[in-house]
């Protein structure tokens, strides 16, 4: 047999997980459709052309694809020898939105890093996958330290400070911080620490956000709260101020509620017309429900469902540790952002910024996650 079919033939039999591979590509397909759905109005508004958007998450689709067949050639332990340059690189990569004419500064947030010739580059995306292989990595070579306080829970802890603090004091973003903590403690807890201390720290510092939060909202909270503090108010009740914070909230509502059951059908949105801003990104959903209905909502949430499980049966199956975990941290991520997306666009929570992921529309996230779908291609457990 020549060998370039032996090479063709040695990778078409080698074992993929086919229903996460299903499930991603119907995901991005879906994804690319309802981003030329929900941008067209915006795009046609700003330069005149309808598929600016649509085109770039078309070819940041295919550079993410490309990615994830190029990573599935890749052992995962390879990864595990690095951790502590990814957890370093993690933290840098961050401060590189200060650089100036490097950072990029839009609606009060400095979050972006320029990339010439290409587009902008989101540092945070990249730093939730290098903190996810550096966790993995980290827990896995202290694992018979997880059972005690100190070096099993505070000690791993400390490590989230340093990215935390530049994401909250020097980007602005704390939604990454939020997303990057709750998959490092899920991690934590598949790895062996302890629940006990999680909840009890979780008590505590619920009672401290209480208080600080109760303070700024009596106090009125400084310039830097002013935005959060609206967040919260307009979450309470966004009818308050319909003008101003409860805009996007009560469009998204209205979005959300003339879909009815089988929706206006797709295109056919009303409130993509200039009503919900930029649609295509965070409140993408509400253009989904609105155009699919209820029906269409139940069908996407469930695609998600089944990503997630199919993501734990890989984490379950990998042969080692750093495996699980890296698998943990890559589906926790997954989940938690479509949770916190879908909850923000029902108003079930206060607007965080948090994208939904395949859907809205972003190279930083759309790549940087179809690299992580490297099972789509190779499951872990066929890893000798």
């Amino acid at each position: 047999m020549p060998k370039k079919v032996k090479k063709i033939s040695k990778f078409i039999n080698e074992p993929f997980d086919f229903i996460l591979c299903v499930v991603v590509f119907i995901l991005l397909a879906l994804g690319v459709v309802m981003v030329l759905s929900a941008s067209a109005p915006s795009a046609l508004a700003e330069d005149g052309k309808t598929y600016t958007y649509a085109s770039k998450q078309l070819l940041f689709a295919i550079v993410g694809l490309a990615l994830m067949f190029f990573i599935s050639k890749i052992d995962y332990r390879f990864y595990k020898k690095f951790y502590w340059p990814a957890y370093a690189v993690s933290c840098i990569i961050l401060l590189l939105v200060i650089v100036p004419g490097l950072g990029v500064s839009e609606n009060g947030a400095t979050r972006w890093i320029r990339v010439p010739g290409i587009s902008q580059f989101q540092p945070s995306e990249l730093t939730k996958i290098g903190l996810i292989i550096f966790y993995a990595g980290y827990l896995s070579d202290h694992k018979n330290e997880l059972k005690d306080f100190w070096k099993g829970f505070v000690k791993p802890l400390c490590f989230l400070i340093p990215p935390i603090a530049i994401l909250y004091f020097v980007q602005n973003h704390l939604s990454a911080s939020l997303i990057i903590g709750a998959i490092s403690c899920i991690m934590m807890i598949i790895a062996g620490t302890r629940m006990l201390y999680f909840i009890f720290s979780g008590i505590a510092g619920g009672c401290g956000i209480g208080a600080l939060l109760v303070y700024k909202l009596t106090s009125g909270g400084g310039s830097g709260d002013s935005f959060r503090l609206g967040r919260i108010v307009s979450f309470l009740d966004p009818w308050q101020d319909k003008l101003g914070d409860g805009w996007q909230v009560i469009q998204s509502l209205y979005a959300i509620g003339s879909g009815g059951l089988f929706g206006a059908g797709l295109g056919e949105s009303k409130q993509k017309y200039l009503y919900i801003s930029m649609p295509q990104n965070d409140f993408i959903f509400s253009i989904i429900a609105e155009e699919l209905g209820f029906i269409g909502c139940i069908i996407i949430i469930s695609l998600f469902a089944i990503l997630i499980w199919r993501g734990i049966l890989i984490a379950m199956k990998a042969p080692d540790m750093f495996g699980s975990l890296v698998a943990v941290g890559i589906i926790s991520l997954v989940a938690i952002q479509v949770i916190l997306n879908i909850g923000v666009v029902t108003s079930s929570i206060p607007n965080t910024g948090i994208s939904l992921p395949f859907f809205s529309y972003g190279g930083s996230s759309l790549i940087i996650l179809l690299s992580c779908m490297r099972n789509s291609f190779k499951h872990f457990a066929c890893r000798k």
